[in-house]
């Protein structure tokens, strides 16, 4: 099927989620709308955050998309079971990777870097109770990780100390797993990397969101059928310098939206 994949993010930050369906499903063509004007959702109401996951939804309804991605922690937690009900399209959705790191730590602690909507909202605190059992969960709210990222401060001694700020606290607490539990903070590893010790694994979920997408294509008969590479549309409706520099790709159209 030839309509194009939809995903819509807080902003920039599903970007790091497009790349990995995109390396993923190549022959797919994608419509990505950052919603950067209204960034960062982690700071709203449910309701909020609902209302725009449905201006978004609708958006990409319109643009005919066959599946839509919300590449969003806080979106998914919030809105994603609205969504599923009431518009009749597949809906995958992003939380952050606790089962993964309660498998693999060592320490029996996990630390978890998220928006305050992510951590304070019911599924996350499911999703824990759930899968890490026995694992003592470090919750740590990311406060103007979003904001920095959004105005293309990735790399900047800003951002490096108020990271430095939230990752001390967690080795104090001697995690050896960080998850990432929001589709901006990606953009953050080779920073993480850098500050973090050796023995720390750093978890997100960006390929295992690629993988779960194209296993519902599959499973649905929505696989594009044409052995050609897909064409990437973009639209934000706040400066698009900052997201065309993460996509990165001559390919890419990449258009403000007055949204």
């Amino acid at each position: 099927m030839q309509a194009p994949i939809g995903i819509f993010d807080s902003g920039v930050g599903g970007t790091s989620i497009w790349k990995e369906i995109k390396k993923m499903l190549p022959h797919e063509d994608t419509i990505y709308l950052a919603d950067s004007a209204n960034a960062p959702y982690g700071e709203k109401s449910k309701a909020e955050i609902l209302q725009l996951s449905i201006k978004n939804t609708e958006f990409l309804m319109e643009q005919n998309c066959k599946l839509i991605v919300v590449a969003c922690n806080t979106a998914t937690t919030n809105a994603i079971d609205y969504l599923r009900a009431n518009y009749d399209v597949p809906f995958i959705g992003i939380e952050p990777a606790i089962k993964p790191a309660a498998l693999q730590t060592k320490t029996k602690k996990i630390g978890i870097l998220a928006t305050k909507g992510t951590l304070s909202s019911g599924l996350f605190h499911n999703t824990s109770k759930l899968f890490a059992e026995g694992i003592t969960v470090v919750e740590q709210e990311g406060k103007g990780l979003v904001e920095l990222i959004e105005t293309g401060q990735i790399n900047s001694i800003v951002t490096r100390g108020l990271l430095l700020s939230f990752i001390r606290p967690m080795l104090d607490q001697n995690i050896d797993c960080l998850v990432l539990g929001c589709t901006h903070y990606p953009y953050l590893i080779p920073l993480l990397n850098d500050i973090l010790p050796k023995h720390i694994t750093l978890i997100d979920s960006g390929e295992a969101v690629a993988r779960q997408t194209k296993a519902i294509l599959e499973t649905n008969s929505l696989l594009n059928s044409q052995d050609i590479d897909g064409e990437y549309l973009f639209y934000s409706n706040k400066g698009i310098e900052v997201l065309r520099n993460l996509v990165d790709d001559d390919k890419a159209e990449i258009l403000y939206l007055d949204f």
